[in-house]
């Protein structure tokens, strides 16, 4: 059962721990990437046929699996793709940035320009669960962005396919470049290119332990989104939540991963109580009720606050992926919010909404990291360069105190650089 914690009676420690422990796959990712870089292709097929059961000659999903996946996928699910990528579409739009010019005067002009990054890769999970939402999270902001190349990797099931449902989703976001590819030996792929696979600029998407290694260890040889732990969920409740929908909403993170984590703070001892059974009862009839209830047990807890001021601290503190304010006026508490990676405001906005349909990215910071960290967005496929341009008169102007700057580092041919252009004027 979900253990309940009254913050006046056990230690801060105790509240705001984290169950961090997880098994060292430093050592074999380290491996799987060095054997990746040296034998490209072939150690692809190795990995498929040791860790996917299955033979592959060719990586790359042909136009034809694609047209073949959009004909078994439920017509009603392509409906609803559709209406998720509208959605995720007209929220990403809003986010696309422009670039500027300051025209100083006295011949000066400043600015900076935005640049689509050239070629992306998209990690999309395919073991347990076949995220084709992941595929129209990733991929739909690089396409706002203008990406020139989107990839998407993805394991394989055993009989050498994708799941339709990742193909119709990927169809339907406008990416066309798939490969049968999971695991850190995926990420490997995509940072340095292999005989069928093209090395690109950047990583994002979640993963398992090993991706999240992979795309760590291969970091500075290409950009990555951010390093995604276990799936978190706090909600934020008062008396006025019932306890039966928060209790589902709990679940619906702890069933992800026995690592995942949920937690409830609410400074109602009552709810409190209500919910713990609740969790159980639902347990009982929930398909994934053996990954929930470790998930559950191991790292989940509901945290018993004085008031609504100390459920948003220890809210803040925590620092959750999902934050989801279960309360009477859940918008004046949104300002006192300060980290959080995508918050659920009041009683009819469940965290799956976000998931799958409201639009806001669900590629979010975990593990606390909301404290620094930012939701996947149109932002991480652009790159921003800034330019100056000075006339000769301009630099003039200027050229002696970047000269007296430059001394005073003791960088002399910085000084120089900045004067030489008028010695032959005094001569």
């Amino acid at each position: 059962m979900i253990r309940i914690l009254n913050m006046s009676e056990v230690s801060r420690e105790e509240i705001f721990a984290r169950n961090d422990t997880v098994n060292s796959v430093e050592n074999i990712v380290t491996d799987i990437i060095a054997n990746v870089k040296e034998n490209g292709d072939a150690a692809l097929r190795e990995y498929c046929e040791r860790f996917d059961k299955v033979c592959l000659e060719r990586f790359e999903v042909t136009p034809e699996e694609i047209e073949h996946a959009l004909t078994q996928v439920e017509p009603r699910f392509l409906d609803v793709l559709k209406k998720a990528a509208a959605n995720i579409r007209a929220f990403h739009q809003k986010q696309l940035r422009e670039g500027f010019v300051i025209n100083g005067q006295d011949g000066v002009m400043l600015g900076q320009k935005i640049t689509p990054i050239e070629r992306v890769g998209l990690y999309v999970p395919g073991g347990t669960a076949a995220l084709s939402s992941t595929v129209l999270m990733d991929s739909i902001p690089a396409k706002i962005a203008g990406c020139r190349d989107i990839i998407i990797v993805t394991p394989p099931k055993r009989d050498g396919s994708i799941d339709p449902s990742i193909l119709a989703a990927a169809y339907i976001a406008g990416v066309t470049r798939i490969f049968k590819l999971g695991g850190a030996q995926a990420v490997a792929a995509l940072a340095y290119g292999t005989e069928s696979v093209p090395k690109v600029d950047k990583i994002v998407g979640p993963g398992n332990a090993f991706v999240a290694e992979a795309k760590r260890q291969v970091f500075g040889k290409v950009a990555i989104d951010m390093i995604a732990g276990p799936s978190d969920i706090l909600v934020l409740a008062d008396s006025t939540a019932n306890p039966r929908h928060v209790a589902a909403d709990l679940l619906s993170q702890a069933e992800h991963d026995k690592m995942a984590t949920a937690v409830l703070v609410t400074d109602d001892a009552a709810l409190a109580q209500r919910v713990a059974e609740q969790i159980e009862v639902q347990l009982a009839s929930l398909p994934r009720a053996e990954i929930a209830r470790i998930s559950i047990e191991n790292n989940g807890k509901i945290i018993v606050t004085d008031d609504l001021d100390a459920s948003i601290d220890v809210a803040n503190e925590l620092a959750p992926e999902h934050l989801e304010l279960c309360v009477e006026e859940p918008l004046r508490l949104l300002d006192k919010v300060r980290n959080a990676g995508s918050v659920f405001l009041g009683h009819n906005c469940p965290e799956p909404l976000g998931d799958y349909l409201a639009g806001p990215n669900h590629t979010l910071p975990t593990g606390g990291t909301a404290k620094f960290s930012s939701p996947l967005s149109v932002d991480d496929f652009v790159k921003k360069t800034q330019f100056c341009y000075y006339t000769r008169d301009a630099l003039r102007q200027v050229a002696d105190d970047v000269h007296l700057f430059a001394t005073k580092e003791g960088l002399d041919a910085h000084a120089r650089a900045a004067t030489i252009r008028f010695e032959e004027d005094e001569q």
